[in-house]
Order: C-alpha cells, then sequence, then structure tokens
C-alpha cells in the first residue's frame, strides 16, 4: 500500500545537515525549522477554520458571509488579523500584571504543545514516543490554568466567574475525555500514534470496535466540544451575562492568542478523534474490494487525515449552530449524571471484549 511514507524526505534532509556541519548544529537546525513549520501550519488552519466557520455559520441561518473582500470573502481573515494586530494592548491599572499577561501564552502554549503530537501523515510525526496519548493529555490539560489566570488576573468580575465556571467545565469533561481515549487504548494496546494508525491499516477502529468503540467516539465528541469551550457548551462566555468571559479584558495580539487557540483546539480534538477512530492517514479499505483499495491508496494519506478531520469539525460546527445553550448545572449534570457513568462502563465492556477477543 502507498501512503506516501515522508520518512524518505525527512532522512535526506537530515543526512544533509549531518554532512555539512556538526551534528549539534545539525539537530538544532532541525528543531528550529520543525518549529516554524509548525507554527506555520498553526497559522494557516486557524485561518482555514475561521474561514470555515463563518460559511458554516452563514449556511445555517440562510445568509451568505464573508463575500465582499476577496474571492468569496476569502481575504477579509487577513485583513481581520491585520487590524487585530495593530489594536493596542490594553493594560489594565488594577489588574496583576505578571498574572494577566502570562495568562494567554499558557493558552497558546498548550494549545502549540497538543496540535504538535497530532501525526499527520506517515513520516510526519513531530513528538512521537511511546507515550504519546499521556503526553497529550498531559499538555492539553495546561490551558485551563491560562483561562484561570486570565479571570484572576484581570480583577473584572465578569472575568473571574467566566474563568471559574471554565475551569469548572473543562476540568469536569477532561475525565470523559480520558474515559473515551483509554477505552481505545486498551483496545489498542499502545500509546505510540505511530502504532496506532498503523494498527488501522486493514479497519478503522470505529468499525473494529463494535459497540464500545461506537459509544466512545460519541461520548469524546461531546466531552471534546465542551473542552473547548463552544456552544452549546460555551457558558464561559454567555455575552448575555459576561460580556466574554474570561478575556474580556483582553485586547490587541492578547485577544488573538485566546482566539487563535479556541479554534486549534477544536482542530486538536478533530485530529485526535481521527487517529484514534477513523484510521488517520491511512485510506478507506473494503474487504474483498481490491479495485476500489487500490484507487483509495492513490490518496495521499496527510489528504485522507485532513479530509476526515475537517470533517469532523463540520460536525462540530453543525451542533454549535443548532443547539442552543445550556445552563452551568444542565452542563455538570449532563457530565458527571451521565457521560462519566457511561464512560466508566464503556471501558469495562471494552475490556471485557479485549480479553475474550470480540472484535474484529
Amino acid at each position: 500500500m502507498n501512503t506516501y511514507d515522508f520518512s524518505t524526505v525527512t532522512g535526506r534532509i537530515h543526512a544533509a545537515f549531518m554532512a555539512s556541519m556538526p551534528e549539534g548544529w545539525a539537530i538544532f537546525l532541525e528543531c528550529f525549522l520543525v518549529g516554524v513549520a509548525i507554527l506555520v501550519a498553526y497559522a494557516l488552519i486557524a485561518v482555514l477554520l475561521i474561514y470555515m466557520e463563518r460559511k458554516v455559520c452563514a449556511a445555517f441561518q440562510l445568509r451568505l458571509g464573508p463575500t465582499r473582500v476577496g474571492k468569496w470573502g476569502s481575504i477579509q481573515l487577513f485583513a481581520d488579523l491585520v487590524k487585530m494586530l495593530i489594536k493596542e494592548v490594553i493594560s489594565l491599572k488594577s489588574s496583576d500584571k505578571f498574572l494577566y499577561e502570562l495568562a494567554p501564552f499558557m493558552v497558546i502554549i498548550s494549545s502549540i504543545l497538543a496540535f504538535a503530537c497530532i501525526p499527520f501523515g506517515r513520516g510526519m510525526e513531530i513528538i512521537n514516543f511511546n507515550i504519546g496519548i499521556f503526553f497529550l493529555l498531559a499538555v492539553s490539560s495546561i490551558g485551563v490554568i491560562g483561562i484561570l489566570l486570565a479571570g484572576w488576573g484581570s480583577h473584572n468580575k465578569f472575568s473571574l466567574i467566566g474563568a471559574m465556571r471554565s475551569g469548572a467545565q473543562i476540568i469536569s469533561y477532561e475525565l470523559s475525555v480520558g474515559l473515551s481515549i483509554l477505552t481505545m487504548v486498551v483496545m489498542m494496546g499502545t500509546m505510540q500514534f505511530s502504532e496506532i494508525v498503523a494498527a488501522q491499516e486493514d479497519g478503522w477502529f470505529l468499525f473494529r470496535g463494535h459497540l464500545p468503540a461506537l459509544i466512545a467516539f460519541v461520548v469524546y465528541l461531546i466531552a471534546g466540544n465542551a473542552e473547548t469551550n463552544r456552544a452549546p457548551f460555551d457558558l464561559p462566555e454567555a455575552e448575555s451575562e459576561l460580556t466574554a468571559g474570561y478575556h474580556t479584558e483582553y485586547s490587541g495580539i492578547h485577544f488573538g492568542f485566546f482566539y487563535l487557540a479556541e479554534y486549534l483546539n477544536l482542530f486538536v480534538v478533530a485530529a485526535v478523534a481521527t487517529t484514534l477512530f477513523l484510521g488517520g492517514w491511512m485510506p478507506l479499505h473494503i474487504s474483498g474490494w481490491n479495485g476500489f483499495n487500490a484507487v483509495m491508496d492513490f490518496v495521499p494519506g496527510t489528504v485522507w487525515f485532513f479530509a476526515k478531520a475537517l470533517f469532523i469539525i463540520f460536525l462540530l460546527m453543525w451542533v454549535r449552530w443548532t443547539f442552543p445553550r445550556l445552563r452551568i448545572d444542565q452542563i455538570l449534570s449532563l457530565e458527571w449524571k451521565y457521560l462519566v457513568p457511561l464512560s466508566l462502563v464503556n471501558l469495562m465492556f471494552m475490556t471485557i471484549c479485549v480479553t475474550m477477543g470480540w472484535y474484529f
């Protein structure tokens, strides 16, 4: 099967660097280039998702969305980006300066570290070691600290209430996310991303894991949507109650960090679902359909990965623009009374299935 292995390209680049400079400088230059690539991809994907959000929102509200600046309004985002970058960064007199300035960087660093864990294709794994899933869960949990610091450091009652709501919501729904991922780890027997994707060469885990995999997938999407503070779980940013929630007092590039992190966290949620449940970069194969499978192999693995991730993102956007905002008691009741017990029972069910060999 030809899945367009990028390790050949990266291996040649590494060999060229090692031949032309000392090993230490070669590794430093490789790390620098990888960092630049991550930041560029981070920015481009954020711009794409913001444009997609506007168009999907417009479609559900029976309007056109951005149309004037550029073809189909495609340059509107760059105009908004320039506007945000030149906005004044306001310094609050009564705020805790250190915590206020630190908060957006905590959020964006957490988002970038989680983004770096995503395997975009064969040979395109940036962070790929045997505890990759554990590392992803650890670094993605740092973002809630930045949100709490933003609410506390702003010295604003609306920001503080929004931050406390967000903290309670994120910490609660992290349990369901973790249990859903743990359910699939039990089935996969590994936490290394490259091995997880390779194990789905003959079939995606969503279809091979029977009912427990399907339940874990649905629970993960619900809890992941809540983790990103998006509707109907956007109570921390309820405009009618809290202005803009925990980032009410932020402006300019600092607000931009929160804005970018929200959309990249959405992509990370979709990318992890793609990796664990939908085969990552693996193409769609149907047993016995050799001609169909051969055609699917011609599509690059990276295209498969982004197509799956964008499909999941579209589903989450569909949910956002369809359902009304929930109350805080409804949000927490959904998690503690329904999703957590369901996830625990599902984890036990998956363990029994794996032990007995009741899966494809």
